[in-house]
């Protein structure tokens, strides 16, 4: 369990001292600015907050309200674990597997043209072509379950379009009985087969873009994309299904970057650490100009609404009664858990008590006021903490 706290650098920093100038320099849509607004003000006293007091010693607390938005690094650690209980109680005592489905360079420009299209098109093709496989009785003969998490950036926040997806090792038949994967390595199906028929789907919803929109097609950019093999990549399977919740607690709820690989900001930029695949996956660092920091980021700005954590096949919220049955014949005793106050989930997952008193750790924090948006609070001599 990780402790709460406060990283050197911010990425609210970053947008306080270089939003005015980005927003010059390259216009962002609504969505972009609202993210940017609500990142700057989080847990600030623009957002009102509240006065905690220790019922043993006095102690007086200021806390801030956090801004929520899916794309703060600061308002996504209570969010992650909440989602991974509810996840723990839908587990099957069997193998897992990863399957990554990433869309070429070519097509970043569409998606930046167009996220809500492509963004669809590649959660619905990655599903289509992993159900598709699972149906055929060569290599399945079943209906998978698939959770399908959209990360949109790179290490060095460029544009990096791919879907990860836990997938079932097994599935139902259509007689309702379990048939277990016949694959022991790490590919749930064949790579190349797996490549060539999410290749074939996606250039199909492509396409079907152009005749859409009424825009011819860019014959070079086709060529490119039918010659080249798409990627298409798979981890091993994980253990069980503990390492299936290992493995949502670092993915599900990720934003472009972390305030953690932060490490300064200041007239020349923002310097941050990124790992370099292409070297061993050696930490580096990184030096941008804080305008140039604040348009990749914004690349990664989903649009309102957008959905990027999906449930598909055995996994859906319409087959849940279906799942419970299953765990059922599978000797899975699971209940749906409840949803919990922040504070519980913080306390007993991320190994922080919010109620307990900073100064003399025996008491317990009381609030006492709250506060309005920039209203200052009316006692004095407080001290500022952050809520989660």
């Amino acid at each position: 369990m990780a402790m709460l706290h406060k990283a050197s650098v911010e990425l609210s920093d970053i947008v306080q001292r270089y939003g005015k100038a980005f927003e010059q320099a390259h216009w962002p849509g609504i969505d972009q600015r609202r993210v940017l607004k609500a990142i700057a003000q989080c847990r600030t006293s623009a957002l009102g907050g509240h006065i905690d007091q220790c019922s043993s010693c006095g102690k007086l607390r200021v806390s801030y309200n956090s801004c929520r938005n899916r794309h703060c690094p600061k308002c996504q650690g209570t969010n992650r674990e909440r989602w991974i209980e509810q996840r723990e109680s839908e587990l099957l005592p069997i193998k897992y597997y990863h399957v990554v489905f990433t869309l070429p360079e070519e097509l970043n420009r569409y998606c930046m043209h167009d996220p809500v299209y492509f963004y669809n098109s590649l959660f619905t093709c990655s599903r289509d072509t992993l159900m598709t496989l699972a149906w055929d009785t060569k290599h399945l003969g079943a209906k998978l379950g698939m959770v399908a998490i959209l990360h949109t950036w790179g290490q060095t926040l460029s544009l990096h379009p791919h879907v990860h997806l836990i997938v079932t090792g097994g599935g139902e038949t259509e007689t309702g009985h379990w048939r277990q994967s016949r694959s022991k390595g790490k590919y749930l199906f064949p790579e190349k087969v797996m490549s060539q028929l999410f290749k074939g789907k996606f250039m199909e919803a492509w396409l079907n873009w152009h005749k859409q929109k009424r825009q011819p097609v860019d014959q070079a950019t086709r060529t490119a994309l039918y010659s080249k093999q798409w990627v298409v990549y798979c981890k091993l399977p994980f253990g069980g299904p503990q390492g299936v919740i290992e493995y949502l607690g670092r993915y599900t709820h990720k934003v472009a970057i972390s305030n953690q690989r932060l490490v300064k900001v200041d007239e020349q930029g923002v310097t941050f650490r990124y790992k370099d695949y292409r070297d061993g996956g050696r930490t580096k660092e990184m030096q941008l100009s804080g305008v140039e920091f604040l348009r990749r980021f914004c690349m990664h700005v989903l649009p309102s609404g957008f959905r990027r954590i999906r449930h598909y096949g055995l996994l859906a919220s319409r087959n849940k009664p279906r799942l419970r049955y299953r765990q059922v014949l599978m000797g899975v005793t699971s209940k749906p858990k409840e949803k919990r106050d922040w504070k519980e989930v913080a306390k007993q997952r991320m190994g922080y008590d919010a109620e307990q008193c900073p100064c003399c750790k025996t008491g317990k924090m009381i609030r006492i006021q709250s506060f309005s948006a920039n209203a200052p609070p009316i006692l004095e001599k407080t001290q500022a903490a952050p809520t989660t």
